[in-house]
């Protein structure tokens, strides 16, 4: 076998005793056919933008410089310049950390950041803001984006009223840039006297308050009165229709040609679809795991009787236990619930064993009646979660953990009988005691959106239609990514949090990579209605790679 390879020899003596030219001609690249872009007669030439917070760029729980500068209106801009567009300026923050002073005082912190250590790890960035609210933004202004706006906000005067912003009567953002304390957002950019404009998310905030606070809120709808709702609740169809026709009539009224966007179902977002139902796991390598592995006898004992009220009731479906052999459901309190706290306080009083189970916790037997109440009031209006329910972000901070205030309650509504450990023992978020109304989100309350957004969207569609402009299903977009995906370019983004590239870390915002595809949405929309060819024409749309989807914690 020593001849095994004995030709290399042979080969390397052939090419270098033989003259071998080794100038290969060259690969030409295709030429690329350039298409230009035709507007098809639409005048571009200034640009107004007016919408809350993605049309702002609001990104990663902030607005900075860099997520202002590619947001989707900024991005708009640039492509509307190759047909023609002007200048198009946004009120720019001081700094890329995010975050707003008040006469030096925090009133918005900084932006989110991905710390690396673990697959949905956020971090506020460990700086201090340098946008001082009361150093009013002297520059010219085109996108009038304010985030945290609902629909009621736009034609209020006073929302940019400095003198009312600790007051929270008006808006900081705005306040930064009004034209005058009285002014309204609406009056501003119609003054702007703009020939095109871009009109999103007008709504938004009218169901998102709601929504972010776990429906504490309520629905307003039959109260026309904006100035009597509460920060959470949900505004009143009727409101809001009357509000987005004049917002119309106002924009168009020059005869300005504009692109409306409808509202996305904002549930579907990573913010309510990240924290699972589910997340407790007696067989997990953790210490959390060991607790509740060890907490589960106990915990079967007690939901056991409680169970069997809720069965007698006709809703067994509310049932609560825990396996020891796999995930868990949460328990919630549920607002929408049959109050079951008197059944539960007298059935358990006077069941026989109860006695006994009261004596098993180191309780004298005479305190019998008084844990009977207190976990009346406490289950009362409780039951299991399901995969219906969805849960903010921020719960997952507090499942699992003591509440202290809780506890400290238990101690006191005893007069002291109980001990500070079993106090705390039915204590614990989600385990023993039922997770409040504000960290989750039930069918009930997830209807009240729906309703709320498709009475906003069909209001949304006719005016735009009535008014010849162009419009874009956002909602459909959204609906996309939430589900299969929206392939843009080479990517395929979703609305996952951190990974998805779609919905930004405080898992509501686009990314900027997210409002440049909504950008070409609305290009693509622009085409439809006016025929022009952003769609078709070289660089006429925006390019994925160009936008990032996380900014880096070093970037201030």
């Amino acid at each position: 076998m020593k001849f095994k390879y004995s030709w290399l020899p042979l080969v390397l003596l052939g090419l270098t005793a033989c003259d071998v030219n080794n100038d290969l001609e060259p690969i030409l690249e295709p030429e690329v056919e350039m298409v230009p872009l035709n507007a098809n007669g639409l005048d571009l030439s200034s640009y107004v933008a007016v919408g809350a917070s993605f049309t702002a760029g609001f990104t990663d729980n902030a607005l900075f410089i860099a997520a202002q500068e590619n947001s989707f209106p900024n991005i708009l801009s640039k492509k509307f310049a190759l047909a023609g567009g002007g200048d198009f300026s946004s009120p720019l923050m001081n700094d890329n950390v995010g975050g707003l002073l008040f006469g030096g005082n925090l009133i918005q912190g900084p932006r989110l950041f991905f710390d690396g250590s673990g697959p949905n790890s956020l971090a506020v960035l460990g700086a201090v803001p340098t946008t001082e609210v009361t150093a009013r933004f002297a520059g010219d202004v085109d996108n009038y984006g304010i985030p945290g706006a609902k629909s009621f906000h736009f034609v209020a005067p006073g929302y940019g009223d400095l003198s009312a912003v600790p007051l929270r009567l008006a808006n900081p953002y705005f306040a930064r840039f009004s034209s005058a304390p009285t002014a309204t957002v609406l009056g501003d950019a119609v003054a702007k006297q703009s020939s095109f404009f871009s009109l999103s998310e007008i709504g938004g905030n009218d169901v998102l308050g709601y929504a972010l606070a776990g429906g504490t809120g309520v629905s307003q709808e039959g109260n026309l009165d904006p100035s009597t709702y509460g920060s959470a609740d949900i505004t009143d169809t009727n409101v809001f229709a009357n509000i987005m026709s004049n917002m119309i009539a106002g924009l168009t009224a020059n005869g300005a040609k504009g692109v409306v966007g409808n509202l996305p179902y904002i549930t579907t977002l990573a913010h309510f679809t990240t924290v699972p139902y589910n997340p407790l796991d007696p067989t997990a390598s953790t210490d959390a795991g060991a607790q509740l592995a060890a907490q589960i006898p106990l915990l079967n004992n007690v939901y056991g009787a409680i169970n069997q009220i809720y069965a007698g009731a006709g809703e067994p479906e509310r049932s609560i236990v825990f396996s020891p052999n796999g995930t868990n459901a949460l328990v919630i309190l549920d607002e929408d619930a049959t109050d079951l706290s008197m059944a539960i306080t007298n059935t358990l009083g006077a069941s026989p064993t109860f006695v006994p189970f009261v004596e098993s916790l180191g309780l004298p037997a005479a305190a019998a009646p008084l844990v009977a109440q207190l976990l009346g009031q406490q289950y009362g209006k409780a039951r299991s979660a399901t995969s219906n329910d969805l849960f903010v972000l921020p719960s997952s901070s507090v499942i699992g953990t003591v509440n202290n205030d809780k506890a400290a309650a238990l101690i006191a509504q005893s007069g002291g009988l109980l001990p500070a450990t079993l106090a705390g023992q039915f204590s614990a978020e989600g385990i023993t005691l039922p997770l409040e109304d504000k960290w989750v989100l039930t069918p009930q309350e997830q209807a009240e959106i729906r309703t709320a957004t498709d009475a906003y969207n069909t209001t949304i569609k006719a005016l735009a239609d009535s008014n010849d402009l162009a419009f874009v299903d956002f909602n459909k977009v959204l609906q996309e990514g939430a589900t299969g995906g929206l392939q843009f370019d080479q990517y395929v983004l979703t609305t996952d949090l951190v990974t998805g590239g779609l919905v930004s870390l405080d898992g509501v915002h686009l990314t900027s990579r997210g409002y440049a595809l909504m950008a070409n949405k609305f290009l693509e929309a622009i085409d439809a209605k006016y025929g022009s060819n952003f769609s078709m024409a070289t660089d006429g749309l925006a390019k994925a790679d160009d936008y990032p989807t996380n900014y880096s914690p070093s970037l201030r």
